[in-house]
């Protein structure tokens, strides 16, 4: 009974040491927990307001320089290029926080069960020379506040400093990038939008026309008017006539909500474009090799690769700075309540040299690491050379080609127009059926389509053609950031590309 007795509180204490490593342990058990539909139902309202609130409503028809603005103001994936600029920006913020000197401040309480008392022992006796006694309280207080800077850790900081500047300036070149490629997108789609308005009229009317003619051969073939093999002919083509308009029509109607996404407008609603009264074909008076120049100065791509470079010209004098020997400087102010001690406060200064030598024989490996960043970033700037001159003269072709396509496709719609101009008057006259009026119609207006077509392929050579010579398409300044102010400077912009193009043909 007396060793039960001796050993239950051994038990009880281990039982007790069980029970707590058991809360420990399933304190650090985390299971998944997927969100429910319900949680996921909860945020689709507020998700709808963020993406489309705070729009200023279509008050009349679009323009292509309004259609510009929009995007450029309320295009989601230009806004998060806009958000990781600012990110990037707090980030350097923060790296400059690094360079400066260290400065902590501590406090802390302290509390025994029992004194901390000692003794000493004689050592050559053995035996003890001093009674135990106590230097310490079973409580005390103490506070300290210490300045330390290492000139070693400043300099890498430094660097490191300059090169997250180097990479919020990155950041801004791939903004512009996503801008010129959004401006590209919008100038494309408007175009497409604007022949999808001009025709989708007249494709609902000839549709009509020609659903009311089947409606006759039909009859025609039931009442045996005509040959069987005639009237399934004269079916085929009208039929023939549906399904293409169909397809056109369908094409088409892609148009406007592929801009409605572009400048973050609500999916399905209805809007008219500002048709212009004539379509201009537009052209750079420049040659190839001034084209090259251009591109080679102004494209973000290769301001984005010189910052790299820069970058890796950093690096390699952080690898050198870490070298060298580390000196840091320290001064503190410290307090003790301790009542045992004869200073409760007292300041104190150091100085301390340290210095990893091993790093002396990694040297030749740390800068040539160094260094062989420093080499990928200048071979990758060569080749990103080489593949813009390349894009400059695949653009410059393009737009030459371009041109001569939209000259042919006008001279060919002119003369498709003027054909069925011919038929509707034949047949409006009686001299000729309908078929013949109605196929000279659809002609018309696939000539027409393939008009509007080659215009926005030429609008968007032309573009491309300025992108690869890395012109922003942007205003180079607005009032503000409204709106009507971007409109206003977007309805600039194009005399003052060709302001840059001019003064650079003036340079030649």
């Amino acid at each position: 009974m007396d060793q039960q007795a001796t050993l239950s509180p051994a038990a009880g204490r281990n039982r007790w040491a069980a029970v707590a490593a058991a809360l420990v342990l399933s304190g650090c058990a985390v299971t998944s927990a997927p969100l429910t539909v319900g949680e996921r139902q909860a945020t689709l309202g507020a998700d709808r307001a963020a993406m489309l609130g705070g729009q200023e409503a279509l008050s009349g028809p679009l323009s292509l320089q309004e259609a510009m603005a929009r995007a450029l103001k309320y295009n989601l994936d230009y806004r998060v290029k806009m958000m990781e600029e600012a990110l990037a920006q707090r980030q350097l913020d923060l790296s400059h926080l690094d360079m400066l000197p260290k400065l902590a401040a501590g406090a802390g309480f302290t509390a025994r069960s029992r004194d901390l008392a000692s003794s000493s022992q004689n050592v050559a006796t053995g035996t003890q020379s001093l009674v135990p006694s106590i230097s310490t309280e079973k409580q005390q207080h103490t506070g300290d506040l210490s300045l330390s800077w290492n000139v070693l850790d400043f300099g890498v900081s430094y660097y490191s400093a300059q090169q997250q500047s180097d990479r919020v300036l990155i950041l801004q070149q791939r903004q512009r990038k996503v801008a010129q490629q959004l401006m590209q997108q919008v100038r494309e789609v408007w175009w497409q939008a604007v022949g999808a308005q001009r025709l989708q009229d007249r494709i609902d009317a000839l549709l009509k026309e020609t659903e009311a003619a089947l409606a006759d051969a039909r009859q025609v073939e039931q009442q045996k008017l005509r040959s069987p093999l005639e009237a399934l002919n004269y079916r085929r083509q009208l039929l023939d006539v549906v399904r293409q308009m169909g397809i056109a029509r369908n094409n088409l109607a892609q148009a406007k909500p592929r801009l409605a996404a572009l400048m973050n407008l609500p999916a399905g609603q209805d809007f008219q474009v500002a048709v212009p009264a004539n379509m201009p074909v537009p052209a750079l008076g420049l040659d190839l090799e001034r084209m090259e120049d251009m591109a080679l100065l102004n494209r973000p791509e290769l301001a984005e690769a010189r910052y790299m470079e820069r970058i890796g010209a950093l690096e390699t004098r952080k690898a050198m700075a870490r070298l060298m020997p580390g000196l840091e400087f320290s001064v503190g102010q410290h307090y003790d309540s301790n009542k045992f001690l004869v200073n409760h406060s007292w300041s104190d200064a150091g100085l301390r040299v340290s210095w990893n030598l091993l790093n002396l024989f990694n040297a030749g490996t740390i800068k040539g690491s160094a260094q062989a960043q420093l080499d990928l970033a200048k071979a990758q700037r060569l080749a990103l050379n080489m593949a813009v001159l390349t894009q400059v003269h695949v653009a410059y072709l393009d737009l030459q080609g371009r041109s001569r396509q939209f000259a042919l496709e006008q001279e060919l719609s002119d003369v498709e127009q003027r054909i069925f101009e011919q038929n509707r008057n034949a047949s409006a006259s009686g001299a000729q059926g309908r078929l013949p009026a109605i196929l000279a119609d659809a002609n018309a207006v696939f000539s027409s389509l393939r008009l509007y077509q080659s215009y926005g392929d030429l609008q968007n050579a032309y573009g491309s053609l300025g992108a690869s010579l890395g012109i922003d398409p942007l205003p180079d300044s607005a009032a503000s950031h409204e709106l009507p102010a971007l409109t206003a400077a977007f309805a600039g912009a194009e005399t003052q590309w060709q302001a840059k193009v001019s003064a650079a043909r003036a340079a030649q």
